[in-house]
């Protein structure tokens, strides 16, 4: 099988898309939505990273919190 290399620049890209139909483009869309997704979740992942808070204080949180909407009348289902 024989490979070809080519070098485009972002306006080539550009110009390419808008020549195809609407279906080829939303699977393209959806196929860049994906990838950006993990890539922006992992960064995101990595920002937020601490060893301040151990699972027991994020429990003790959040039940302390549910506790109050529920005294509130404001629990979600």
């Amino acid at each position: 099988m024989k490979t070809i290399s080519l070098e485009l620049d972002k306006s080539q890209v550009m110009k390419m898309l808008n020549k195809l139909d609407d279906s080829d483009k939303f699977e393209i869309f959806n196929e860049l939505k994906r990838s950006l997704f993990l890539k922006r979740f992992n960064r995101l992942l990595r920002s937020t990273k601490t060893d301040e808070l151990s699972l027991d204080e994020i429990t003790k949180e959040v039940e302390s919190v549910r506790k109050l909407r529920y005294e509130n009348g404001k629990q979600v289902l």
